[in-house]
């Protein structure tokens, strides 16, 4: 679904990622992990076209998408929520959801409907601004706007930083949710290594902008991992 081969990314002089290959599996939730200043953002950032990459390609559904500029590649099926609870916070959670619906057409009304489904706890605050939401209130609206394009690979940034722990099982149980009946692929940057080994059927571990371990997800790899993480 998302490939990014031999990918080399960084800010001006200074090389963030080097090289880096990573594969989001078809229907499935595939996680990186690392350390804070790991690369894991800026490779995020690459993918979705927020950054060039100086070598390397990414490929979205077998198209080298390395050129395209991010609502491009949203148009082919991407979608990206950044880490952050990011929302516009003087709107209503329903005006949030409203100003990507209305871009998605006759879809729109649908996919807000799902995407609340997915959410209910959103249903009783959509006259809430969501500058008044809480931290994890504001990560489900994030993710059910994104949602509301109708993508085939979500991009999730940390989406458990700073979140209660409620609120973390419940948007596990929604990825889990996308990717057995929604037809979706998720790549899932987190540090939180339980919840990524949990969700995710593949991992990767970054460390210094490159690749030091992967493997199958699952809850028994979290010592390995854990100690990979530690070296």
């Amino acid at each position: 679904m998302l490939e990014l081969t031999g990918v080399h990314v960084g800010y001006g002089r200074t090389s963030v990622v080097h090289g880096v290959d990573i594969a989001v599996a078809d229907g499935g939730v595939t996680a990186i992990m690392g350390h804070n200043g790991a690369g894991k953002t800026t490779l995020l950032r690459a993918a979705v076209g927020l950054l060039p990459v100086r070598s390397g390609r990414v490929t979205l559904f077998g198209e080298d998408v390395s050129r395209l500029r991010p609502h491009q590649r949203v148009r082919r099926g991407l979608a990206y929520v950044p880490q952050g609870q990011q929302s516009f916070g003087q709107l209503t959670a329903r005006e949030n959801l409203q100003l990507v619906a209305d871009g998605a057409g006759s879809a729109g009304a649908a996919r807000m409907d799902d995407a609340l489904d997915l959410f209910p706890a959103l249903r009783d605050l959509l006259g809430r601004r969501a500058g008044l939401l809480s931290g994890g209130q504001r990560q489900q609206l994030a993710i059910a706007r994104a949602l509301l394009t109708g993508p085939r690979v979500l991009i999730l940034d940390e989406p458990t930083e700073g979140i209660q722990p409620s609120v973390v099982q419940e948007i596990e149980d929604a990825i889990g949710t996308l990717t057995r009946t929604g037809g979706l692929s998720v790549l899932l940057v987190e540090q939180h290594v339980g919840f990524a080994l949990a969700a995710a059927g593949q991992y990767y571990v970054l460390e210094s902008g490159r690749v030091t371990r992967s493997g199958a997800g699952g809850a028994d790899q979290e010592a390995d991992v854990r100690a990979a993480m530690a070296l």
